[in-house]
């Protein structure tokens, strides 16, 4: 049975409406690890460093598509609710084209930025070529990037959220099956990894386009607008939060990458990637239940069912705590089995792996409450609350402790950081939702 935004949404009802899009970050995740384990054990240690090296720096280009689909997903999905589906296929087709021509600009400065930025944060030798390798093929294909992303949210809020995990599923099948043979079987190294990637976006991106270019059964449709530099001001502001987090947490990567390299060398950098690897799966879960709860947190409150508002927002605490629990204890027992997968073959990377892992896992008791607090005030049309909570998170907390606590506790400290940034985080989530509880009335 088709569940529509409107509904009232029980434990079953709104785990069963926002797993498509758990599902589809977690495989996204799960094909972007694939990309890592092929670069690691066919090419080698030093390739896999230099794609963690320059891959925050990529993601800094592509958040505008986090911003036009959170921050335009909200917008529209509060518009559904107040029962003006014209007026949102409107800002529905005109972000999705701004973000096409940003896609095209950032493509051109990135080519123009990819070796200066490299060179900047420390990459040399076949490091450095190895990052400049993946980031231009990664770039060919940004304007597709940025699509994809964007759609993650755009199909839940057309209340179509199996779509996009059919077009998720799609692109990561595209791209595991082209890390096999061109890396595998063809072993075409670095080359083959970012070919694969490339592709494998082009089709995630490509797919929605279509589909919602064509008449369709959702919500939303792809057709004639016009400028309205309100509404983008408007989602720019709604979809700010998401946009400083992205770009905030490629940021702080780029400073673990800098720091790891001046306390552990490029095995520190390898290491940190594995860990990234395995930490995108288990935040993923969050991420996808926020972008899944999200549109209908949005039509609620669009509609003022303050009622239903309570009513989700005390299931999704209850929900994201029970996650948490679980991926902790997964993260802390997996800690041996995950390292020996990426980095097997040298043992003494394989252990720093291992320790660094068990240490930052820690950081799943709070990470999903954290996401879930910036994305809550996202889906409200509360742009401001949602980017202090996300800037706050990143560029402050999280910067501050990848440069304090390394000085007391070296290593063990830069693994560390993101827990203690993560509970800081949380605190801060709670303030904002007892300071505004009257204004929303969700408790």
């Amino acid at each position: 049975m088709r569940i529509r935004l409107s509904d009232h949404f029980t434990y079953s009802g709104l785990l069963r409406f926002t797993l498509p899009s758990m599902a589809m970050m977690l495989f996204t995740s799960v094909y972007v690890v694939v990309d890592g384990f092929f670069v690691s054990n066919f090419v080698g240690k030093e390739a896999l460093a230099g794609v963690n090296f320059i891959y925050p720096f990529l993601m800094i280009l592509g958040t505008v598509g986090f911003l036009f689909g959170t921050g335009g997903g909200a917008l529209v999905a509060i518009t559904l609710g107040e029962g003006d589906p014209k007026r949102a296929n409107e800002l529905f087709s005109l972000f999705v084209y701004v973000s096409l021509a940003l896609g095209a600009a950032f493509t051109v400065l990135g080519f123009i930025m990819l070796r200066p930025v490299a060179v900047w944060m420390g990459a040399e030798g076949k490091m450095l070529e190895d990052a400049l390798t993946y980031g231009r093929w990664f770039l060919m294909s940004m304007p597709l990037f940025i699509v994809e992303h964007e759609f993650e949210s755009f199909t839940v809020t057309a209340e179509k959220p199996r779509l996009g995990l059919i077009f998720n599923l799609a692109a990561g099948m595209t791209n595991i099956v082209l890390d096999s043979v061109l890396v595998g079987i063809l072993r075409m190294g670095i080359d083959g990894a970012a070919v694969a990637t490339a592709l494998c976006q082009m089709v995630g991106g490509a797919g929605p386009l279509i589909y919602f270019s064509r008449k369709n059964s959702s919500l939303l449709r792809l057709g004639r607008t016009h400028w309205d530099g309100k509404a983008l001001i408007r989602c720019v502001g709604n979809g700010s939060s998401e946009l400083m987090s992205n770009i905030s947490m490629s940021l702080v990567g780029i400073l673990y990458n800098i720091q790891l390299l001046r306390i552990a060398g490029e095995d520190g950098v390898a290491a940190y990637g594995t860990i990234m690897y395995v930490n995108m799966v288990f935040i993923a879960v969050f991420i996808g239940y926020s972008i899944g709860s999200a549109p209908v947190i949005g039509y609620h409150h669009g509609a003022g069912d303050r009622v239903e508002l309570k009513s989700l927002l005390k299931k999704s605490l209850v929900i994201l705590g029970v996650m948490s629990v679980a991926m902790l204890v997964f993260g802390e027992t997996m800690s041996v089995p995950v390292a020996r997968i990426f980095v097997g073959y040298d043992n003494t990377l394989m252990e720093m792996t291992r320790d660094g892992f068990r240490l930052y896992s820690t950081m799943f008791l709070f990470s999903g409450y954290a996401i879930f607090g910036s994305s809550l005030f996202t889906a409200l049309g509360d742009g401001v609350t949602s980017a202090v909570i996300s800037g706050l998170r990143t560029m402050v907390f999280e910067t501050a402790s990848v440069l304090l606590l390394p000085l007391a506790l070296g290593l063990s400290g830069i693994w560390l950081s993101a827990p203690l940034a993560e509970a800081m985080s949380v605190v801060l989530s709670v303030f904002f939702l007892v300071k505004k509880r009257d204004k929303y009335g969700y408790f």
